[in-house]
């Protein structure tokens, strides 16, 4: 049976009321924040600094039909098919209508996209887009959108944003959410209590060993939900970015943008050879599952490591002014990528599901809505299709404030539950450094890129083992993160189990090529 909660109510330092509480800052969370009515008074939280998330390291771009070559519904045909046809047809088609003009707001707020000599945006192509409809800032385009809706946060003096702070769980009575329990850098635990809740928390990557992902996404906002009776939907469809430079470290890798290939560079394995071409009909530019499972084909054909990208072709002043972070990142690690090529290995980087919500945020919670990478909205289906996940942010966080507005328009704070004020008398120490290697080391050895039952039920097994090590531990936010990641963890298996045909970026190995987009 799982617990209710992870933590007692007890020494709570202080309690603040608002009528909305937003946990994250990515582009999900500010948006959403921003798109609220001044008069609403709106707590953000954020788990470390206001930057440190995945849509920070956002490189390519935000797909969105701004292009007069470009329409509708060509983009929702790339997004179908890079989904595997599994997406929900009215949340994508509301996700591709409404990107131009929730573009043209993100412009209102300063977002500065690159442009032509005649001020037109410039856009660009990635894997699984038929056309050009990539917006981006060079090659760091989330950090461009993270800063200029930071500087919008700064001047709203409705929206208050709360640094270094962990949220623990989610406060509800009986079906509606109350508000949030959560603890300070200083170890001061805080009710934040409120009309309503938004969940922009992220995704799930440290519960991998190789990830593209930031410390701080070790899946709390699915944990918080999973416990307080969310539905938790497709946690199965994980995506692993094809192009992350090779590193013989674990941990955090640093992302070779996909818009590199969508600028003409290739993939070659160690012998020098292209390959693409033999496993799909759009090369270098197939959806990203395809392009994972293919090098990682490569990989084991030629016992490598890595394969590599090649875009040596191009000018040096292309590469240097359309790629300068990449550019600066490869000459660190001793690579000129004008003149050598970039050795690269597929590592996690996205989850396709996540917290299901209707076409407004809403879940089956009262009050609690989510938003980007935690909730599954359905757009994305088995299998993301590159630079839809900063325009679900925009899209889908619009769309939360339309229906969140009318929600709290006429109600009170909602009351805390009466709880019995009981601390956890943990007393148990544990190496949670270990138990998160532990948990990593798990999951990318059998729920990667190929499964198997036969891997998934070990997996499984050894997670849960893990799981009830916890018990009984003192509390830290060390602690938090790891219950938070085994839920997480048996999430994922336990989905992954239950499919046992391959889809999209769910490949069955036991079931090869059952309803799979490639049979290798």
């Amino acid at each position: 049976m799982k617990s209710r909660y992870i933590s007692g109510f007890h020494d709570v330092n202080s309690k603040k009321d608002c009528d909305v509480v937003i946990i994250g800052t990515g582009v999900a969370g500010l948006f959403t924040a921003l798109n609220i009515s001044s008069k609403e008074r709106v707590i953000v939280l954020s788990k470390t600094k206001l930057n440190n998330n995945n849509s920070n390291l956002a490189q390519g771009g935000i797909a969105a039909c701004v292009n007069q070559e470009d329409d509708f519904k060509s983009h929702y045909e790339d997004t179908l098919r890079a989904g595997a046809y599994y997406n929900r047809e009215e949340t994508t088609q509301t996700l591709i209508k409404e990107a131009p003009k929730n573009i043209k707001k993100l412009l209102t707020y300063g977002t500065n996209f690159d442009q032509d000599e005649n001020g037109n945006l410039r856009v660009t192509r990635e894997g699984g887009h038929s056309k050009r409809r990539i917006l981006h800032a060079k090659d760091a385009t989330g950090r461009e959108v993270i800063r200029s809706l930071g500087v919008e946060i700064e001047s709203r003096k409705n929206i208050h944003v709360d640094e270094d702070v962990f949220a623990i769980d989610l406060i509800t009575n009986k079906n509606e959410v109350c508000g949030v329990l959560a603890v300070n850098e200083h170890g001061e635990r805080i009710i934040y209590q409120s009309k309503a809740v938004v969940l922009a928390t992220g995704g799930v990557g440290q519960v991998y060993k190789n990830t593209t992902n930031p410390e701080v996404t070790t899946g709390d906002g699915i944990a918080m939900v999973y416990r307080a009776g969310g539905a938790i939907h497709d946690m199965e469809f994980i995506q692993f970015h094809p192009t992350a430079m090779y590193s013989e470290k674990n941990g955090q890798k640093f992302l070779i943008s996909e818009s590199v290939r969508g600028e003409g560079a290739v993939l070659r394995n160690v012998k020098g050879e292209t390959f693409m071409k033999k496993y799909h009909k759009m090369a270098d530019l197939a959806p990203r599952d395809i392009v994972a499972r293919s090098i990682f084909t490569e990989k084991s054909i030629n016992h490598t490591p890595y394969v590599y990208l090649d875009i040596t072709h191009k000018t040096p002043s292309f590469i240097k002014n359309r790629f300068p972070m990449i550019y600066e990142r490869c000459l660190e690690e001793g690579i000129d990528m004008t003149k050598e090529y970039i050795p690269v290995s597929p590592v996690q980087h996205y989850i396709m599901g996540g917290i299901y919500t209707d076409i407004d945020g809403k879940t089956n919670i009262e009050g609690l809505y989510a938003c980007g990478e935690c909730a599954c909205t359905g757009v994305h289906g088995a299998n993301r299709l590159a630079s839809n996940s900063l325009l679900e942010g925009l899209v889908f966080g619009n769309r939360v404030v339309q229906s969140l507005t009318q929600y709290i328009s006429n109600k009170r704070i909602n009351a805390l539950p009466v709880m019995p004020m009981i601390e956890y008398k943990g007393s148990k120490d544990l190496d949670f450094d270990y138990i998160k290697e532990k948990i990593e080391n798990i999951m990318d050895e059998y729920i990667s890129i190929v499964r198997s039952q036969n891997g998934l039920k070990v997996a499984l097994k050894e997670i849960k083992k893990l799981s009830n090590q916890l018990l009984g531990c003192k509390e830290s936010i060390k602690y938090y993160e790891c219950r938070n990641m085994c839920t997480v963890a048996i999430l994922i298996i336990k989905a992954a189990l239950k499919r046992e045909k391959s889809l999209g970026a769910h490949y069955r190995v036991d079931t090869e090529g059952q309803g799979c987009i490639i049979n290798f």
